[in-house]
Protein backbone atom coordinates (compact mmCIF):
# COMPACT_ATOMS: atom_id res chain seq x y z
CA UNK A 1 0.00 0.00 0.00
CA UNK A 2 2.83 2.38 0.83
CA UNK A 3 4.52 1.52 -2.49
CA UNK A 4 1.29 2.41 -4.32
CA UNK A 5 1.24 5.89 -2.82
CA UNK A 6 4.95 6.44 -3.56
CA UNK A 7 4.35 5.73 -7.27
CA UNK A 8 1.41 8.09 -7.46
CA UNK A 9 3.34 10.75 -5.61
CA UNK A 10 6.09 10.59 -8.22
CA UNK A 11 3.56 10.75 -11.05
CA UNK A 12 1.84 13.65 -9.38
CA UNK A 13 5.12 15.50 -9.01
CA UNK A 14 6.04 14.87 -12.64
CA UNK A 15 2.62 16.00 -13.88
CA UNK A 16 2.85 19.09 -11.69
CA UNK A 17 6.23 20.00 -13.20
CA UNK A 18 4.88 19.48 -16.73
CA UNK A 19 1.90 21.75 -16.04
CA UNK A 20 4.19 24.31 -14.42
CA UNK A 21 6.46 24.29 -17.49
CA UNK A 22 3.47 24.74 -19.80
CA UNK A 23 2.16 27.64 -17.73
CA UNK A 24 5.60 29.23 -17.76
CA UNK A 25 5.91 28.81 -21.55
CA UNK A 26 2.49 30.35 -22.14
CA UNK A 27 3.46 33.23 -19.88
CA UNK A 28 6.68 33.86 -21.80
CA UNK A 29 4.86 33.76 -25.13
CA UNK A 30 2.23 36.20 -23.87
CA UNK A 31 4.83 38.56 -22.42
CA UNK A 32 6.90 38.47 -25.62
CA UNK A 33 3.99 38.44 -28.05
CA UNK A 34 5.01 41.77 -29.61
CA UNK A 35 8.51 40.48 -30.35
CA UNK A 36 7.55 37.23 -32.06
CA UNK A 37 8.54 37.18 -35.70
CA UNK A 38 6.28 36.26 -38.58
CA UNK A 39 7.24 33.82 -41.31
CA UNK A 40 5.65 33.08 -44.66
CA UNK A 41 3.62 31.18 -45.67
CA UNK A 42 1.76 30.94 -42.34
CA UNK A 43 1.26 34.69 -42.21
CA UNK A 44 1.89 37.45 -44.74
CA UNK A 45 5.45 38.70 -44.97
CA UNK A 46 7.19 41.46 -46.86
CA UNK A 47 9.24 40.48 -49.90
CA UNK A 48 12.89 41.53 -49.77
CA UNK A 49 14.26 39.33 -52.55
CA UNK A 50 13.40 36.23 -54.54
CA UNK A 51 15.49 33.05 -54.38
CA UNK A 52 16.52 32.09 -57.88
CA UNK A 53 19.50 30.71 -59.77
CA UNK A 54 18.79 33.10 -62.64
CA UNK A 55 20.80 36.30 -62.91
CA UNK A 56 17.80 38.59 -62.71
CA UNK A 57 17.47 41.74 -60.67
CA UNK A 58 14.81 44.41 -60.08
CA UNK A 59 15.61 48.12 -60.09
CA UNK A 60 12.99 50.02 -58.07
CA UNK A 61 12.48 53.76 -57.68
CA UNK A 62 10.37 55.53 -55.05
CA UNK A 63 8.86 58.94 -55.84
CA UNK A 64 7.04 61.08 -53.31
CA UNK A 65 7.88 64.69 -54.22
CA UNK A 66 9.46 66.98 -56.79
CA UNK A 67 9.60 67.10 -60.58
CA UNK A 68 13.29 67.51 -61.41
CA UNK A 69 14.76 64.01 -60.94
CA UNK A 70 12.24 61.60 -62.46
CA UNK A 71 12.70 62.63 -66.09
CA UNK A 72 16.54 62.40 -66.07
CA UNK A 73 16.26 58.92 -64.55
CA UNK A 74 13.73 57.88 -67.18
CA UNK A 75 16.12 59.22 -69.83
CA UNK A 76 18.98 57.10 -68.47
CA UNK A 77 16.79 53.99 -68.54
CA UNK A 78 15.80 54.78 -72.13
CA UNK A 79 19.37 55.46 -73.24
CA UNK A 80 20.58 52.24 -71.63
CA UNK A 81 17.77 50.17 -73.10
CA UNK A 82 16.36 49.14 -69.72
CA UNK A 83 12.76 48.21 -70.47
CA UNK A 84 11.84 46.70 -67.10
CA UNK A 85 11.86 48.53 -63.76
CA UNK A 86 9.34 49.24 -61.02
CA UNK A 87 8.32 52.70 -59.78
CA UNK A 88 6.54 53.10 -56.45
CA UNK A 89 4.54 56.33 -56.62
CA UNK A 90 2.85 58.20 -53.80
CA UNK A 91 -0.68 59.16 -54.78
CA UNK A 92 -0.53 62.89 -53.83
CA UNK A 93 2.61 63.24 -55.96
CA UNK A 94 0.92 61.35 -58.79
CA UNK A 95 -2.05 63.69 -58.69
CA UNK A 96 0.27 66.69 -58.90
CA UNK A 97 2.40 65.22 -61.72
CA UNK A 98 0.07 63.25 -64.00
CA UNK A 99 2.29 63.90 -67.04
CA UNK A 100 5.29 62.20 -65.40
CA UNK A 101 3.08 59.30 -64.31
CA UNK A 102 1.95 59.00 -67.91
CA UNK A 103 5.56 59.01 -69.11
CA UNK A 104 6.45 56.21 -66.69
CA UNK A 105 3.44 54.16 -67.79
CA UNK A 106 4.00 54.84 -71.51
CA UNK A 107 7.60 53.70 -71.21
CA UNK A 108 6.23 50.34 -70.08
CA UNK A 109 7.53 50.43 -66.53
CA UNK A 110 5.64 48.79 -63.70
CA UNK A 111 3.89 51.13 -61.27
CA UNK A 112 3.34 50.20 -57.65
CA UNK A 113 1.83 52.15 -54.78
CA UNK A 114 3.87 54.18 -52.31
CA UNK A 115 0.77 54.87 -50.27
CA UNK A 116 -1.14 58.08 -49.75
CA UNK A 117 -0.11 60.06 -46.69
CA UNK A 118 3.66 59.80 -46.20
CA UNK A 119 3.59 58.54 -42.63
CA UNK A 120 4.55 55.45 -40.65
CA UNK A 121 1.55 53.17 -41.12
CA UNK A 122 2.41 51.08 -38.06
CA UNK A 123 1.29 54.07 -35.97
CA UNK A 124 -2.13 54.23 -37.63
CA UNK A 125 -5.32 52.42 -36.69
CA UNK A 126 -6.54 49.50 -38.81
CA UNK A 127 -9.16 51.75 -40.39
CA UNK A 128 -6.61 54.47 -41.20
CA UNK A 129 -4.23 51.94 -42.75
CA UNK A 130 -7.01 50.62 -44.94
CA UNK A 131 -8.02 54.15 -45.95
CA UNK A 132 -4.45 55.13 -46.89
CA UNK A 133 -3.96 52.05 -49.08
CA UNK A 134 -7.36 52.23 -50.79
CA UNK A 135 -7.13 55.98 -51.40
CA UNK A 136 -3.79 55.55 -53.15
CA UNK A 137 -5.16 52.57 -55.05
CA UNK A 138 -8.07 54.58 -56.46
CA UNK A 139 -5.89 57.52 -57.49
CA UNK A 140 -3.21 55.40 -59.19
CA UNK A 141 -5.82 53.23 -60.92
CA UNK A 142 -7.57 56.31 -62.31
CA UNK A 143 -4.30 57.84 -63.54
CA UNK A 144 -2.77 54.72 -65.10
CA UNK A 145 -5.81 52.64 -66.07
CA UNK A 146 -4.25 49.70 -64.21
CA UNK A 147 -4.81 48.51 -60.67
CA UNK A 148 -1.55 48.23 -58.74
CA UNK A 149 -1.02 45.20 -56.51
CA UNK A 150 2.42 46.01 -55.11
CA UNK A 151 3.03 48.49 -52.33
CA UNK A 152 6.12 49.87 -50.67
CA UNK A 153 5.04 51.56 -47.48
CA UNK A 154 6.26 55.10 -46.76
CA UNK A 155 9.63 54.97 -44.97
CA UNK A 156 9.57 51.19 -45.44
CA UNK A 157 7.59 51.06 -42.21
CA UNK A 158 5.08 48.33 -41.33
CA UNK A 159 4.02 45.85 -38.69
CA UNK A 160 1.97 42.64 -38.71
CA UNK A 161 -1.29 44.59 -38.90
CA UNK A 162 -0.14 46.49 -41.99
CA UNK A 163 0.93 43.24 -43.65
CA UNK A 164 -2.41 41.63 -42.87
CA UNK A 165 -4.48 44.56 -44.14
CA UNK A 166 -2.35 44.90 -47.28
CA UNK A 167 -2.89 41.23 -48.03
CA UNK A 168 -6.64 41.59 -47.47
CA UNK A 169 -6.57 44.36 -50.08
CA UNK A 170 -4.68 42.07 -52.50
CA UNK A 171 -1.37 43.85 -52.11
CA UNK A 172 2.12 42.42 -51.72
CA UNK A 173 4.42 44.49 -49.51
CA UNK A 174 7.74 45.02 -51.27
CA UNK A 175 10.92 45.91 -49.41
CA UNK A 176 14.49 45.59 -50.70
CA UNK A 177 17.70 43.66 -50.12
CA UNK A 178 20.07 46.31 -51.46
CA UNK A 179 19.66 49.92 -50.36
CA UNK A 180 21.61 52.27 -52.59
CA UNK A 181 21.46 54.97 -49.89
CA UNK A 182 21.03 57.47 -52.72
CA UNK A 183 18.58 59.28 -50.45
CA UNK A 184 21.59 60.33 -48.33
CA UNK A 185 23.48 61.72 -51.36
CA UNK A 186 26.59 59.88 -50.18
CA UNK A 187 28.38 60.43 -53.49
CA UNK A 188 28.08 58.90 -56.95
CA UNK A 189 30.96 56.46 -56.49
CA UNK A 190 29.67 55.26 -53.13
CA UNK A 191 26.18 54.68 -54.53
CA UNK A 192 27.66 52.67 -57.40
CA UNK A 193 29.90 50.63 -55.09
CA UNK A 194 27.06 49.80 -52.70
CA UNK A 195 24.72 48.56 -55.42
CA UNK A 196 27.21 46.68 -57.56
CA UNK A 197 29.01 45.01 -54.65
CA UNK A 198 25.79 43.90 -52.91
CA UNK A 199 23.68 42.89 -55.90
CA UNK A 200 22.77 39.20 -56.18
CA UNK A 201 20.37 36.91 -58.03
CA UNK A 202 16.76 37.84 -57.32
CA UNK A 203 17.74 41.09 -55.63
CA UNK A 204 15.39 44.07 -55.22
CA UNK A 205 17.38 47.31 -55.33
CA UNK A 206 16.06 50.45 -53.64
CA UNK A 207 16.64 53.76 -55.39
CA UNK A 208 14.70 57.02 -55.56
CA UNK A 209 13.53 59.52 -58.16
CA UNK A 210 12.34 62.29 -55.85
CA UNK A 211 14.01 65.68 -55.87
CA UNK A 212 15.84 64.81 -52.63
CA UNK A 213 18.26 62.60 -54.58
CA UNK A 214 20.86 64.55 -56.48
CA UNK A 215 23.25 61.82 -57.63
CA UNK A 216 21.06 58.88 -58.68
CA UNK A 217 20.87 59.89 -62.33
CA UNK A 218 24.68 60.12 -62.38
CA UNK A 219 25.25 56.77 -60.68
CA UNK A 220 22.57 54.87 -62.59
CA UNK A 221 24.32 54.54 -66.00
CA UNK A 222 27.41 52.99 -64.39
CA UNK A 223 25.29 50.72 -62.18
CA UNK A 224 23.43 49.43 -65.24
CA UNK A 225 26.65 48.86 -67.20
CA UNK A 226 28.44 47.09 -64.35
CA UNK A 227 25.49 44.86 -63.47
CA UNK A 228 25.10 43.90 -67.12
CA UNK A 229 28.81 43.13 -67.27
CA UNK A 230 28.18 40.67 -64.43
CA UNK A 231 25.47 39.02 -66.51
CA UNK A 232 22.38 40.45 -64.83
CA UNK A 233 19.08 41.00 -66.63
CA UNK A 234 16.68 43.68 -65.40
CA UNK A 235 13.09 42.66 -64.65
CA UNK A 236 10.11 44.15 -62.83
CA UNK A 237 9.30 43.13 -59.28
CA UNK A 238 6.24 41.24 -60.51
CA UNK A 239 8.33 39.31 -63.03
CA UNK A 240 10.77 38.49 -60.25
CA UNK A 241 7.98 37.19 -58.03
CA UNK A 242 6.17 35.29 -60.77
CA UNK A 243 9.09 33.17 -61.84
CA UNK A 244 9.73 31.58 -58.46
CA UNK A 245 8.44 31.30 -54.90
CA UNK A 246 9.04 34.56 -53.04
CA UNK A 247 11.21 34.51 -49.97
CA UNK A 248 9.38 35.39 -46.75
CA UNK A 249 11.89 36.82 -44.36
CA UNK A 250 11.35 37.19 -40.66
CA UNK A 251 9.41 40.38 -40.04
CA UNK A 252 9.52 42.09 -36.67
CA UNK A 253 6.17 43.04 -35.25
CA UNK A 254 7.13 46.67 -34.76
CA UNK A 255 8.34 49.24 -37.28
CA UNK A 256 11.02 48.53 -39.85
CA UNK A 257 11.38 52.11 -40.98
CA UNK A 258 14.45 53.53 -42.68
CA UNK A 259 15.60 54.83 -39.33
CA UNK A 260 15.66 51.33 -37.94
CA UNK A 261 16.83 49.60 -41.12
CA UNK A 262 19.59 51.88 -42.22
CA UNK A 263 20.68 54.67 -39.89
CA UNK A 264 23.72 52.93 -38.46
CA UNK A 265 24.48 51.37 -41.84
CA UNK A 266 24.08 54.76 -43.49
CA UNK A 267 26.63 56.36 -41.18
CA UNK A 268 29.06 53.54 -41.92
CA UNK A 269 28.43 53.84 -45.64
CA UNK A 270 29.01 57.58 -45.60
CA UNK A 271 32.38 56.96 -43.96
CA UNK A 272 33.55 53.93 -45.91
CA UNK A 273 31.70 53.97 -49.23
CA UNK A 274 29.94 50.69 -48.49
Amino acid sequence: MNFFYVLNGRKLKRNFLIVLALVFSVGVIYAERDNITVFAPQQPAAIYSVPTDKKVIALTFDISWGDKRAEPILKVLEDKGVKQATFFLSSPWSQSHPDIVKDIANDGFEIGSHGHKHDNYSKLSDEEIRTQITTAHTILSDLTGKQPNLIRLPNGDFDKRVLRIAEELNYKVIQWDTDSLDWLNIGTDKIINRVVSRAHNGDIILMHASDSVKQTHEALPVIIDELRAKGYEFVTVSELINQTESEGRAVQDKTTSLTMLGLEEAVTAADTGY
